[in-house]
């Protein structure tokens, strides 16, 4: 069972997104506050973090930032800041996705099955050139690699590249 560390300060909504992620198998590891996110991030082992950015005791991007240098965590965030400087400053610190308030539940499921079959097939898959040094990639450069290994001899437009590997239109990419 895939476990995800959910920090949200609204306790009906952090409530409301545990429930669903529970009945969809995840093991779901609720908290709400940067410190109670902090400790049980160190304790646990998480596939997944979905963060609030806005919080009691500080901001979360400081949080995904720290989920970032850990390891090979995926985040998400979950926040009602929407403006572009928000969201830059957010795939900034790390995010692989970025979701702004109000949203759609089943929308956020989605995202996170989608995310999680990612990471189903990282672990399942190694991938060899006939070097003999192994080589270490970044989360996105892995997932461009294996987006384009599996549809190798196939011509891939930049529109189904971002679709794919950032899950947005390529407004924040270069």
């Amino acid at each position: 069972m895939q476990k995800i560390l959910l920090l949200e300060d609204d306790l009906n909504l952090n409530r409301g997104i545990a429930l669903l992620l529970s009945r969809e198998g995840y093991e779901v590891r609720q908290v709400y506050t940067i410190k109670e996110a902090k400790e049980a991030f160190q304790k646990g082992d998480y596939a997944l973090v979905i963060s609030d950015i806005t919080l009691p005791d500080g901001t979360g991007l400081d949080f995904g930032r720290m989920v970032r240098a850990g390891g090979d965590t995926y985040l998400i965030y979950l926040t009602a800041l929407d403006q572009e400087i928000d969201i830059v400053n957010g795939y900034d610190t790390g995010a692989d996705d970025y979701i702004t308030k109000p949203f759609s539940l089943m929308a956020l499921v989605s995202k996170v099955n989608a995310l999680m079959r990612r990471l189903s097939k990282v672990q399942a898959q190694i991938m060899s050139s006939g070097g003999d040094e192994p080589v270490t990639l970044s989360k996105k450069e892995f997932s461009l690699l294996l987006y384009l290994w599996e549809n190798a001899g196939q011509i891939v437009s930049k529109e189904s590249i971002l679709e794919h590997v950032w899950d947005i239109d390529g407004q924040f990419v270069d």
